[in-house]
């Protein structure tokens, strides 16, 4: 039984159009059933599968999905009978639309059927239907709740399940690692066939994404980490097709220029977008909280960046072993510096000053100034030594490094907090 925007659904299956559960004198409306969700495939020769794609999300929308649905079929430059198949099924169901563009691309599919809906929430998933539908739901919920920005299905989350091959398993974890190591991304799978964004949200981010074909999601959900905005992973069911027509080594080349270029776009400062709906700060629901005091912020972002510090020196004192041994000691100890403060700078601006949303340009001309000031002192400290005592061993010189490093983190994280993440790390105080 199809339910409409307003209706209440009685565990019997009763609908009650007034909105009023048998036996209960109250209203049982839902607000969120009153959520459009556009559900849009992309298909590019799939007159065989679509067909029985169709039919089986219907009867799974209009069994189990609580929401107002509509069904896109994004045709992207078919060469065979598609087209004729998406415009019999459309005739069939007027909740089943099509779309269609001369040249293939998923990206390119995406990007136009997202930005012509008019709906609350846009979905995709691929054509083969690999990925489980019992994930919908809460894929959607999340969204018509206002709870997050952008849902994901992931493959790789705690309690997702798939059955795969090894070659391509082994290729996703893979690329899903080089994403986290270059980006410092926090989801798990950039690669499933199985999102969803508010439309408020997606519209301004669709004339940002460059990529017309697969690196597409890996590009949205980089930019959405990158401005801020809350990405729910949902973990699913998968069972992989392997009646694919994804050529793994083009795409993976294609991946990886994707990412080198995303890290330009990042470094020149390009990547952020205008009229995106900020995020409020979290507020106390109880209305006589306790709240934490400032010094409890001081102590935690002092922690964190001990933390990172004392990684960062390791890194510097191991590459200043290995380079003193080829080279003097000043350009030894310059390049193991460089290495370990790119290191240092964007770890403190993700975890002890929760700086994501700032222009990374500008933090990272600033953490260059910081690291002129840091490295003259640390040399400064070697050539004192060395003045002092010309024939000073290998070992004084790493415990004098060590020394200065030490005393040096102490004004870094004093300029950091202070200068180059001070409006940061302002409005996170006042928060507490």
């Amino acid at each position: 039984m199809q339910q409409s925007v307003g209706e209440t659904v009685i565990p019997d299956g009763t609908v009650d159009g007034n909105g009023f559960a048998p036996g209960v004198g109250s209203p049982a409306k839902n607000p969120l059933w009153t959520t459009t969700v556009d559900i849009v495939i992309p298909v590019y020769n799939e007159e065989r599968v679509l067909t029985g794609t169709i039919e089986v999300l219907r009867a799974y929308l209009r069994d189990h999905f609580p929401y107002d649905w509509t069904i896109t079929i994004m045709d992207n430059g078919s060469v065979d009978g598609t087209m004729d198949v998406a415009n019999g099924l459309a005739a069939q169901d007027p909740r089943v639309r099509v779309r269609h563009l001369d040249v293939p691309g998923r990206g390119r599919a995406l990007r136009y059927a997202w930005g012509l809906s008019d709906a609350d929430v846009v979905v995709y998933m691929d054509a083969d239907l690999s990925t489980g539908l019992d994930a919908l739901v809460p894929l959607v919920t999340s969204l018509a709740t206002g709870h997050s920005d952008i849902a994901i299905g992931s493959r790789h989350a705690p309690g997702a399940q798939i059955v795969r091959c090894i070659k391509r398993e082994f290729t996703s974890r893979t690329y899903n690692a080089l994403i986290r190591l270059t980006h410092g991304a926090r989801f798990r799978d950039a690669q499933c066939g199985f999102k969803a964004a508010r439309r408020d949200v997606i519209r301004p981010m669709l004339a940002h994404i460059r990529d017309d074909g697969w690196f597409f999601d890996t590009e949205l959900l980089l930019l959405a980490e990158h401005n801020g905005l809350r990405i729910q992973e949902v973990p699913v069911d998968w069972l992989e097709d392997v009646d694919t027509r994804v050529d793994v080594a083009y795409t993976a080349w294609h991946d990886i220029r994707g990412l080198l270029r995303m890290l330009r776009t990042k470094s020149a400062g390009k990547a952020r977008i205008a009229g995106l709906p900020e995020r409020p700060e979290p507020r106390p629901q109880h209305p006589d909280p306790v709240l934490g005091r400032q010094d409890n912020r001081l102590l935690s972002q002092l922690f964190a960046f001990a933390a990172i510090g004392t990684l960062s020196l390791a890194v510097h004192l191991g590459l200043y072993t290995l380079l003193r041994m080829w080279f003097p000691l000043l350009v030894a100890n310059l390049g193991a510096l460089v290495i370990a403060t790119l290191f240092n700078t964007e770890a403190n601006r993700r975890f002890t000053f929760h700086a994501r949303s700032q222009r990374t340009g500008q933090v990272h001309v600033q953490g260059l100034i910081v690291f002129g000031l840091y490295y003259a002192f640390t040399s400064g400290a070697l050539l004192l030594l060395h003045g002092l005592i010309p024939d000073a061993s290998r070992l004084l010189e790493l415990v004098v490094l060590a020394a200065s490093s030490l005393i040096g983190s102490v004004g870094r994280f004093v300029m950091l907090r202070n200068w180059v993440f001070r409006r940061k790390a302002r409005k996170a105080v006042a928060t507490v």
